[in-house]
């Protein structure tokens, strides 16, 4: 559960609220809009960060909003936001920051390296979707490559409705074409080489309303399912890729985890994963599952994703209680 952390905050405001640093130059700062090039979404309905404004320290304070409905980031029950929205905006404004503010190119390759999210469940509420998105940015460990963007973390806070719903962190490693055509050059030559698309498990079983958004497949053995990769999906895969990205990994791991629990609507409270390969569209990737913990109020799955017998990534949800408590007023 979402705990108060004042460790990676900003400042605090009079109201006790998080918020940017305090602008000492007298002038409002410079907005910039977000596009959907930026984000590498194609679709402007897919763009949740909607403008930023810089600080000093590498710190930033984005905007953004959540819809109440989305053909994919949409509501798993009729209460709340899918706490996935968070990991996506997330992934969208580090993105979004490499490219404008770090100078990393339009054609840069960028890999999820890992990714953690806590949240408050009972926060995200629908009823509130018209509010915006305040997000605190904080942007580290940032590494050059020449006059361009190696890697670095971003570090967030998400408020809306005048409270702190989530927070989350991931690192991002970005990759130049030259040198990402050396490193895959043999899965670049055999682009279009896809396993067969297997049929989906019911929709209902991993949270999901329908079959085209299910990514998992049965397999022969409880607690292990076949990554179902739809490269025609126009949400996971918005672009051409020769491997998975790391999104649709996330979202496996979250429906491996609502099916091995058998909890649903599966509203994850705390979100972990760590990318340790690329996963590639010409071979089967298993999901293996784990339940840790499972009472009344609280589970956790340990989710392992792996493809010709290596690792591809490890994942941790812990659902929250049907009816958490609220961490913050």
């Amino acid at each position: 559960m979402l705990q108060p952390d004042s460790s990676s905050a900003p400042r605090e405001d009079q109201t006790g609220e998080q918020g940017p640093p305090a602008n000492t130059a007298g002038t409002a700062p410079a907005r910039s809009l977000v596009t959907p090039e930026l984000a590498h979404r194609p679709c402007t309905a897919d763009v949740f960060p909607k403008e930023w404004v810089r600080f000093p320290h590498d710190r930033f304070l984005v905007t953004a909003r959540w819809p109440a409905e989305h053909r994919f980031f949409g509501p798993v029950d009729d209460r709340h936001h899918d706490p996935m929205i968070v990991g996506e905006t997330l992934r969208q404004i580090a993105m979004t920051l490499a490219h404008a503010e770090f100078d990393a190119p339009a054609d840069t390759h960028f890999v999820m390296r890992d990714l953690e999210v806590s949240t408050d469940p009972a926060a995200l509420l629908l009823a509130e979707a018209a509010e915006p998105v305040t997000v605190d940015v904080v942007c580290s460990e940032v590494r050059r490559c020449g006059r361009g963007l190696n890697s670095m973390r971003t570090t967030m806070e998400f408020h809306r409705a005048g409270r702190l719903v989530a927070r989350g962190t991931g690192s991002t490693g970005c990759t130049s074409p030259a040198a990402y055509r050396r490193l895959r050059a043999r899965q670049l030559a055999a682009q279009g080489a896809r396993i067969p698309l297997p049929a989906p498990v019911p929709p209902d079983r991993v949270g999901r309303h329908r079959a085209e958004d299910v990514v998992l497949a049965p397999a022969d053995r409880p607690g292990t399912w076949l990554l179902r990769v739809d490269t025609t999906h126009p949400v996971l895969f918005c672009r051409p890729n020769d491997h998975v990205p790391g999104m649709v990994l996330f979202e496996a791991a979250r429906q491996a985890a609502t099916a091995a629990s058998g909890r649903r609507p599966f509203l994850p409270s705390e979100l972990s994963v760590s990318f340790s390969r690329y996963a590639e569209l010409d071979s089967p990737c298993w999901i293996d599952t784990e339940v840790l913990e499972k009472d009344e109020g609280e589970v956790t799955v340990r989710v392992a994703g792996r493809q010709e017998g290596e690792s591809v990534f490890t994942a941790t949800l812990t659902r929250a209680p049907a009816a958490p408590v609220r961490a913050f007023p």
